[in-house]
C-alpha cells in the first residue's frame, strides 16, 4: 500500500459511521452485509449509508457484490492488513522492537482466547 492509498483508507476510518461500519463488517466476516442492514445498525438513512460505503471502498477497505438488487458487502481484509502492514513498516523504520509490542498486541487480541470478547 502506498501514503496515498493509506490516507484514503485512514480518511474514511476517522468518521465515527464509517469506523462502526468497518467494525461490523470485519465482525460480519466473511459473510457480509447487505447495505440497509448496514445503515439500520449505524442509524443512518440508506443514501447517507451509501456515501460511507463509498468511501471505505475508496479506501480499499470493503468490496460489494450485487445479489438481485441487493447490494452486499464484506470487509477486505486484505486490504486492512496491507494498511496495518503499510504503518508498521513506515513507522518502525527498520527497528523491529519500536514496533514489536504493537504486534505483540495485536496477537494478543486476536488469539482464539479473546474470540468472544467484546471491543468498544
Amino acid at each position: 500500500m502506498d501514503a496515498k492509498k493509506s490516507q484514503a483508507a485512514f480518511a474514511a476510518l476517522a468518521q465515527p459511521t464509517r469506523l462502526k461500519a468497518f467494525r461490523k463488517l470485519v465482525a460480519a466476516h466473511p459473510d457480509g452485509l447487505p447495505a440497509g442492514e448496514i445503515a439500520e445498525f449505524c442509524k443512518v438513512p440508506h443514501n447517507t449509508m451509501s456515501t460511507h460505503l463509498a468511501a471505505l471502498m475508496r479506501g480499499g477497505l470493503i468490496a460489494v457484490t450485487r445479489d438481485g438488487r441487493v447490494m452486499n458487502y464484506r470487509a477486505n481484509l486484505d486490504g486492512f492488513r496491507r494498511l496495518i502492514d503499510f504503518m508498521l513498516r513506515d513507522c518502525c523504520g527498520g527497528r523491529p522492537e519500536i514496533c514489536a509490542p504493537v504486534v505483540d498486541d495485536i496477537t494478543a487480541c486476536c488469539s482464539p482466547a479473546h474470540k468472544g470478547a467484546v471491543h468498544g
